[in-house]
């Protein structure tokens, strides 16, 4: 089996440690590759290379810098077949799911390319009638870029698009459950013949990726994932004080009120909740219902939830796929049962399937109270825990309620209430009358626990810049 080698400076290296991580396809169990692990002199040396690098890649034009997008962009595009089959091997994607992602990920990197002659300062008048201040965006340095599992191709080029079109170079650390397809990302990455150094992708383990972290030619370090990682990271940051952007839990409330297209919200909040087995940050993972329809709501819950066959998706590219690993499967099952004994009701789901894959069935709870886990911590995972509320002002009141506030959602036909829950939820993104789906020209940014700083649109590119204040006298 070949060892997925670390891209470092334009070149795929041995590690000098020569300590492997096994890469698992989570659908089947089998052993699908061994990423070599980043030793911490390896860290250095790609932290190092990338920062003699950004000297000279800031010096280039942005438009020179967008060229070069453009054709990792195009890199992508050819290289999509061989991305999208590493990353549906070590993901339990479907096939078309997987290269889909590869154009997603191509199309934001052309978005960010096309940022080139928009990147914008500022004129301020002075207090001198013979001076001119001017307030200029200029890029960081050396970016650390931390990627989760489960969109990771995605995820990737999100970070690196914005951080490479703005004069950063970048350290990117995939996830050690899918680390195949951010190599074959590297191969595009030598395609698209961007200098050596400016983007170097490197497997790690925890302690490498601190040294990375932490190194003093780091600049900002971007994470996507979970509230522990994101408080690792501000202790890293504090070392040599690092700009931070985190990218962290969500809970994603949806809110259904009386007047709502029924058919349309129970078929949207279902496939929320089980895309990609619901691992997912903005995956809706509570929903809120008017007593007046709550059980007819349920029911077409239960049943849409109950119908849904999960498997391989690699034989039938309809079902819901696996979670990630054996832990995330037993941690979610852990949180139903816990659920079930403190008083919901299981409707459907709830067990851990015979036979190979780490596949978990569409769970639907019922009797649910806020104060339960199930209703407040993240499950990352395909389960729906279902509430009652008696009208809006309480379903806002209990969507709130909560330590995340990354999206959410409601379903209603009356403006005044749209409205009302959209200037008031607690939350970076909101939702009417449809399920998130994080546009990239929109701005992808968590309240509360879920995070600091964000991602996409102008704003997300402008958190990899810092700013300049130059007081011209004449």
């Amino acid at each position: 089996m070949n060892v997925e080698n670390n891209f470092i400076n334009n070149e795929f290296k041995v590690s000098t440690d020569g300590h492997c991580i096994p890469v698992y396809n989570p659908a089947n169990g089998e052993l699908i590759a061994q990423a070599a692990l980043a030793s911490p002199q390896d860290a250095t040396d790609a932290v190092l290379f990338a920062s003699a690098a950004q000297r000279h890649w800031r010096l280039l034009t942005s438009v020179e810098r967008a060229s070069y997008l453009h054709r990792l962009a195009n890199a992508l595009l050819a290289r999509k077949n061989d991305i999208g089959q590493a990353l549906a091997l070590e993901s339990g994607k479907s096939l078309e799911d997987a290269t889909n992602e590869v154009i997603y990920a191509a199309d934001i990197t052309r978005y960010h390319a096309e940022w080139a002659r928009r990147i914008e300062g500022e004129i301020i008048p002075s207090d001198s009638p013979s001076e001119s201040l001017l307030l200029q965006r200029e890029p960081i340095g050396v970016v650390a870029c931390l990627i989760p599992f489960n969109y990771p191709v995605y995820t990737l080029l999100r970070k690196i698009a914005p951080a490479l079109i703005t004069g950063n170079t970048v350290v990117v650390r995939p996830s050690n459950n899918t680390p195949c397809s951010a190599f074959e990302i590297a191969r595009a990455v030598q395609d698209a013949a961007i200098p050596a150094g400016v983007v170097n992708i490197l497997s790690m383990d925890h302690a490498t990726a601190e040294r990375v972290c932490t190194h003093p030619k780091v600049g900002m370090i971007t994470l996507t994932g979970s509230v522990g990682a994101g408080r690792k990271v501000l202790e890293y940051s504090q070392v040599n004080i690092a700009k931070s952007s985190l990218e962290l839990g969500g809970k994603t409330p949806a809110i259904v009120e009386a007047d709502a297209d029924l058919q349309t919200a129970a078929r949207e909040i279902v496939s929320s909740t089980t895309t990609n087995c619901g691992q997912l940050c903005t995956a809706v993972e509570r929903v809120y219902v008017h007593a007046d329809i709550y059980d007819k709501f349920v029911e077409l819950l239960r049943q849409q939830m109950a119908a849904l066959k999960f498997g391989d998706r690699a034989k039938n590219p309809d079902f819901m796929g696996p979670l990630i690993n054996e832990n995330s499967r037993l941690n979610i099952h852990q949180m139903v049962a816990r659920a079930i004994d403190d008083g919901a009701t299981l409707e459907t789901g709830g067990y851990i399937p015979e036979g190979s894959g780490h596949f978990y069935p569409p769970t639907l709870l019922t009797n649910c109270r806020q104060d339960m886990e199930i209703v407040q911590e993240e499950i990352f995972g395909p389960v729906l825990p279902v509430l009652k509320y008696s009208d809006a002002d309480q379903a806002l009141l209990l969507a709130n309620d909560h330590q995340f506030g990354l999206a959410s959602v409601i379903y209603t036909e009356n403006y005044r209430t749209a409205m009302k829950v959209a200037n008031n939820i607690e939350a970076g993104e909101v939702y009417i009358n449809r399920t998130p789906a994080d546009p990239y020209q929109g701005y992808h940014a968590g309240w509360k626990r879920s995070g600091l700083g964000g991602d996409d649109g102008k704003h997300g590119m402008l958190e990899y810049t810092q700013t300049r204040l130059v007081v011209m006298k004449y």
